[in-house]
């Protein structure tokens, strides 16, 4: 039995044309990742020849896998670029109205206890090391405020708030 094979013009089209917020060090992380991967692009179509050189691809193991890492690498080469379109570089720091956006380091206060969080995009947050997501519901949360707000948010543990000390 042989399943319907999806074209390869469906399999390498990407759908999402929403902004890519990044910090310019994040973004160039990005087009560094985007040069090494075209570098290495001549070396997989060459492995994927040898291979297929072996004989019937069919039962050519080698061959499958070279043309799987061929694939992969061209697939994170369409999407990188696709992400480079759009991407939208984040400013560090305070605005002039002192509101909270994207690319703030934001002190909370939650019962006594303080913690830090710099707000960024989806692509480049870190829980562990205070980087959230304007997206997440703290970060949503605290988008457009300002020092000295309590903001309530409801989480899976009750209902929290968190008072802004300072916006930098």
């Amino acid at each position: 039995m042989q399943f319907p094979r999806k074209r390869q013009s469906d399999a390498l089209k990407i759908r999402d044309d929403s902004p890519v917020y990044l910090t310019p060090e994040a973004l160039q992380r990005l087009k560094e990742r985007l040069i090494r991967l075209k570098e290495a692009l001549p070396d997989y179509i060459a492995e994927a020849m040898r291979t297929a050189a072996y004989g019937d691809r069919s039962d050519n193991a080698e061959y499958k896998e070279a043309k799987s890492i061929l694939r992969r690498t061209h697939r994170q080469i369409l999407n990188i670029e696709n992400q480079l379109k759009r991407a939208i570089i984040i400013t560090s720091g305070r605005n002039a109205k002192g509101i909270i956006q994207l690319g703030s380091t934001v002190l909370l206060e939650l019962n006594g206890i303080r913690n830090t969080f710099r707000i960024l995009g989806p692509h480049e947050t870190n829980p562990t090391k205070g980087v959230i997501s304007h997206q997440s519901p703290i970060g949503s949360a605290l988008m457009n405020h300002k020092e000295g707000d309590a903001i309530t948010i409801q989480t899976a543990n009750g209902t929290k708030e968190y008072r802004i000390l300072k916006i930098s």
